[in-house]
């Protein structure tokens, strides 16, 4: 995609081997430190404390999709496509006060253990196949496409295909041997390296076009604001619920972010580690978004809007911190991978090994370490198929849309409906599953839905009425096939009794109140969302 080569000194390659070198060195430090308990392989021994947390979650998100695709996606449609940062860190505040808690009452190992606490093993098991096939074929190989896109184009001594091998390869490595423990330390690293770049990036740009306001002069309109009219293409502000649809996806059941939170030492460090990570998404608009349109200033003509990031990179960074650059991207890439790796190793271990046999903790760590080296392998054989849609970001934004509205629903309407139950559960998610996943091939994939004269509704639209089907269905099947609640069903869903706990108690010292970060964040995002509508 692309045969702009961009020059890479010897000072670059040195800053970016010392990186993998460290990185590789840390997950081999951390395998030694762990015993052989899966508990702490799989949940860093539940003692993560909330900047941790807060740093992996962020930078777990931070992928390809991000500094590739959110940059490109910027060049290409304006600032619209920060909604998917604002809506993030809405979902965030939700989660670290509504739903966390009964994940971590639950004492589950995974987001579709929880399920089966909640609803019955059917649900857990449909669910969890469904995230191991999105982490190979959306998480993992949508990571390693980025970063292989970047690399191949930016040296000559590597295609796409080895760019994309080298970086399955390290990020397996570290995962294989570290675990969880090794991911969020890895993680925290790498997202401060791709804040401090970012920024970098951002001052550079903004002084070789002329300042803030050289930015905006003679911008298309329609590229200037963050809600846009309902017949556009990109995104309608009718498609912006079905963006928080795809939030909740991301950030409150997806194993491969959600897994860091359940490993928490505590409630209160998950919930602050949760809300911390809400705030680290807001500076994306300058850190991802904006640098977009300072590339649009720069580069008008690029032969596709994924280079973005790679041309204003090389354009505008010294000898040197072109290496740190380098750096960062592979940092970004490397963190998403590794949540994924070690997250699908996690559901395959925990998920169906388990139920079925009786393994020691050894061996749990073992078949984990296998499952992460296939997770690897099948990424870096996919990974460059990607090529053939339009963009990255349309990838991973239209791919999800058809099939995790039913999902979230099962999710969200368990945690606050006590009598909702299991067959209702399962046969939502089977119809997000049998129906979600045509439709998606015959509208975004394929001409079909076109050939045959339905009308062109947009797949965040797509999005809310899949969600509504799945309220109806999930209502439905669960009134109709009405049996007595669990006994612990009181316990899984939401609190009433812990949220005023929560809300009326004055926490001290201040500065660590959960609800008091919470509104600032909320006020932070209502003045951002003002500031560019």
């Amino acid at each position: 995609m692309g045969e702009a080569k961009f020059d890479l000194h010897l000072i670059d390659y040195a800053i970016v081997a010392i990186y993998f070198i460290a990185i590789v060195a840390h997950g081999l430090h951390v395998s030694r430190k762990n015993k052989g308990g899966a508990e702490e392989y799989f949940l860093a021994g539940r003692s993560l404390p909330w900047y941790l947390i807060g740093f992996s979650l962020f930078a777990s998100n931070m992928s390809g999709s991000s500094f590739v695709g959110l940059m490109g996606g910027a060049y290409d449609n304006g600032i619209v496509i920060y909604n998917y940062e604002w809506t993030a860190a809405f979902v965030l505040i939700l989660f670290a006060i509504f739903i966390l808690p009964s994940y971590l009452r639950a004492k589950v190992t995974t987001v579709p253990e929880f399920l089966e606490a909640r609803y019955d093993v059917r649900s857990r098991r449909a669910f969890s196949l469904f995230t191991i096939l999105a982490i190979l074929f959306i998480d993992s190989a949508g990571a390693l496409y980025a970063g292989g896109l970047v690399i191949s184009n930016v040296t000559e001594y590597l295609n796409l295909w080895t760019a994309v091998a080298v970086l399955a390869l390290v990020a397996g490595i570290y995962t294989i041997l570290g675990g969880l423990s090794a991911v969020v330390v890895t993680d925290t690293v790498q997202a401060i390296l791709l804040i401090v770049a970012a920024a970098v990036l951002f001052w550079l740009g903004l002084d070789k076009i002329g300042g803030w306001e050289a930015m905006f002069a003679d911008l298309p309109e329609d590229k200037q604001h963050l809600i846009l009219p309902a017949n556009e293409d990109f995104l309608p502000w009718t498609g912006i619920w079905g963006v928080i649809l795809l939030g909740f996806y991301y950030f409150a059941i997806n194993q491969f972010v959600v897994q860091r939170t359940l490993g928490a030492r505590d409630l209160k460090q998950g919930q602050i580690g949760a809300i911390f990570a809400g705030f680290l998404k807001l500076p994306n608009l300058f850190l991802l978004i904006l640098p977009g349109l300072i590339a649009l200033k720069l580069y008008p003509d690029l032969e596709t809007p994924d280079l973005a990031f790679p041309t204003l990179a090389f354009e505008l960074m010294p000898i040197g911190i072109r290496g740190l650059i380098m750096a960062a991207l592979i940092a970004a890439i490397m963190s998403s991978l590794d949540s994924a790796m070690n997250s699908a190793a996690t559901l395959v271990v925990k998920d169906f090994v388990l139920p079925m046999k009786a393994v020691s903790e050894k061996r749990q760590v073992q078949l984990g370490r296998l499952v992460t080296g296939a997770v690897m392998i099948f990424g870096a054989l996919y990974a460059p198929m990607i090529a053939g849609f339009e963009s990255l970001f349309s990838y991973f934004q239209s791919s999800l849309s058809y099939v995790v509205p039913t999902i979230v629903v099962v999710y969200i309407l368990g945690l606050f409906i006590p009598w909702l139950n299991g067959n209702g559960a399962f046969w939502t998610i089977v119809f997000g599953l049998v129906v979600g996943v045509p439709l998606f091939i015959a509208k975004e994939v394929t001409s079909i839905w076109a050939d045959i004269g339905l009308p062109d509704i947009h797949y965040t639209i797509m999005s809310s009425i899949m969600m509504a089907i799945g309220i109806a269905l999930h209502m439905g099947i669960s009134a109709a096939t009405r049996r007595p609640a669990k006994e612990n069903t009181r316990d899984l869903v939401w609190s009433m009794a812990e949220a005023k706990d929560a809300f009326l108690t004055i926490e001290r010292p201040m500065w660590k109140s959960r609800i008091l970060w919470s509104a600032l964040l909320s006020v932070s995002l209502i003045a951002v969302i003002v500031w560019f509508w």
